[in-house]
């Protein structure tokens, strides 16, 4: 079973490296560290949550835990990716974009 999480800030490919070196140092193996998400095959315990939680702060990176705030910070990233990382414009209106 794996384990999903969302980070708040996490913006660019050098937050992506930095998530990634904070879980492997908690030996932690992921199956995906995206922009704002990390999927992770094992369960994660508490005490690695909040020692994720405490190092990820530290390079400015926020474990999100409500509901509100992980879906606020998806539809940055999604937006982030739209604007940034896209060679073309979405093909339907941006609101549709967001929304799917």
């Amino acid at each position: 079973m794996s384990t999903r999480l969302y980070i708040k800030y996490m913006v660019s490919l050098r937050c992506k490296m930095v998530v990634k070196y904070e879980l492997s140092k908690l030996g932690l193996h992921y199956v995906i560290v995206d922009l704002g998400m990390i999927e992770i095959l094992e369960d994660i315990t508490e005490e690695q949550r909040d020692q994720l939680r405490i190092n990820l702060s530290k390079t400015g990176l926020e474990l999100l835990d409500d509901k509100r705030s992980i879906l606020i910070e998806k539809i940055k990233n999604v937006i982030i990716e739209m604007i940034h990382y896209s060679d073309e414009f979405p093909k339907v209106n941006y609101s549709d974009y967001i929304s799917e």
